[in-house]
């Protein structure tokens, strides 16, 4: 059994003249990014590898996950094939981890992390908001072998507030 958790970066600001890549968080992504990963605290999330888009939003939503949830630092990784938007990057990222990771968490972007939760999960989101958090569970102990799999839990910041 193959456990992905995905999470889309959360809320970025546009006040600063900078490339897309280096567009930091704004306040709301912020507290949102707080808000999801505390009230994950409580769900014993198993995390055997948790791998980020190196984007500067992206990768300080991950470290607010990082600190919140206790998890070390030994299993993550900052990568830039995650700074992916098509999904392509995405898919092959976690079609290629190797199978002894059963709980694999991923932080990166839209409209990839929308495309694959409905593409590989059974519940269709519309489009999973900024710090959208979106757990699927896969009958495989493959991940180059995952097809369809089950969506067993979504957490959005309006949810919470």
């Amino acid at each position: 059994m193959k456990n992905l958790k995905l999470v889309r970066h959360a809320k970025s600001s546009w006040e600063f003249d900078v490339i897309d890549h280096e567009r930091p968080l704004n306040e709301r992504g912020f507290s949102d990014a707080h808000l999801v990963s505390n009230h994950l605290i409580g769900s014993k999330l198993e995390i055997d590898k948790l791998a980020s888009s190196d984007a500067i939003r992206a990768k300080s939503t991950a470290e607010i996950f990082i600190e919140n949830l206790q998890i070390n630092s030994n299993l993550v990784s900052f990568n830039y094939d995650l700074y992916d938007f098509a999904g392509y990057n995405l898919i092959d990222f976690i079609k290629s981890c190797d199978d002894i990771v059963n709980n694999l968490m991923i932080f990166g972007h839209n409209h990839a992390i929308t495309d694959f939760v409905n593409t590989y999960g059974d519940l269709f989101i519309d489009n999973v908001p900024t710090c959208g958090f979106v757990e699927i569970e896969f009958n495989t102990n493959q991940w180059n072998k995952i097809e369809k799999g089950r969506t067993i839990r979504t957490v959005f910041p309006k949810e919470l507030k």
